[in-house]
């Protein structure tokens, strides 16, 4: 039986315990089709903490309840975060607000790639943006045959800066992660699983939920000190380029993010129209 801790005090995530030594995130919003805004970046270092205090838990599994996965970035409440830091004309003290805004984003994803116990990530739907740097985060990965992933940030003239330029490349090769982060485009269940980005691709949701509690069971009965140990020293091929990678991504954000193009991009999907940009 799955148990909800009753303590909850989450309003972008649920955190439950499906089976005895796995838990789960559920991700709920608040924004549409589980979109991540400010309370995202609080809440889940927080469940991750919570996970990591229970020695008793061996593995955990990260969804999106409803239609989707993740539509990525809840521009919305996002945008009522930034705007103080966004008017013009950005002084140094707006342009070192909003860096740490950013490096705070990135803690987010970070506690999960740097937890101790494995994460499996399964997805149905939408999974764009943050939600596809959330899931690269995530040791292992699942999808159901209606999951689209993409990471679109390039079209709203913003570079991906929550870890999946980093570490995309790990996952899918350098190619297929300058495809996805330079085209923006949109890609199937099929292209991942070719691609390295899912490990296996199942018929429905509840399908993909089913085999990623599966797969969590199997790496709880595993010795929990070697599972992590394990998980340490894989992180470590890539350490130094992932810390560098963020704090330059973090850095080309804050520089960026007042530009024109960026001013257009927004007022073009608020209008509904296709962006102009003129690399101003």
């Amino acid at each position: 039986m799955t148990h909800t801790d009753p303590a909850s005090r989450y309003r972008s995530l649920r955190l439950e315990y499906p089976a005895p030594h796995i838990a789960e995130i559920i991700l709920t919003g608040p924004g549409r089709g589980n979109a991540m805004g400010p309370d995202t970046w609080r809440e889940l270092p927080q469940a991750v903490a919570e996970i990591e205090s229970r020695p008793d838990l061996r593995a955990a599994i990260v969804r999106g309840e409803g239609r989707h996965f993740s539509t990525g970035l809840d521009l919305e409440a996002t945008g009522q975060d930034l705007a103080p830091l966004l008017n013009r004309p950005a002084l140094a003290f707006e342009r070192d607000r909003l860096l740490g805004y950013i490096r705070s984003m990135q803690a987010a994803f970070a506690a999960v790639a740097d937890a101790r116990v494995p994460f499996v990530a399964a997805v149905h739907g939408w999974c764009i943006g943050a939600g596809l740097e959330l899931i690269a985060a995530c040791d292992l990965r699942l999808c159901a045959a209606d999951a689209r992933f993409s990471l679109r940030e390039v079209r709203l003239a913003i570079a991906s800066d929550l870890g999946g330029i980093q570490r995309l490349p790990y996952l899918i090769g350098e190619g297929r992660a300058r495809d996805l982060a330079l085209t923006g485009r949109d890609v199937d269940a099929a292209w991942a699983e070719r691609a390295g980005l899912v490990s296996e691709v199942l018929e429905t949701p509840e399908q993909t939920v089913q085999a990623a509690r599966d797969l969590a069971a199997r790496l709880a009965t595993n010795p929990p000190l070697t599972v992590g140990g394990i998980k340490r020293l894989m992180n470590a091929r890539l350490e130094d380029d992932l810390r560098r990678g963020l704090r330059e991504a973090a850095a080309f954000n804050a520089a960026y993010l007042q530009s024109e193009d960026y001013l257009e991009a927004q007022r073009a999907l608020a209008e509904r129209r296709e962006p102009q940009f003129k690399g101003k």
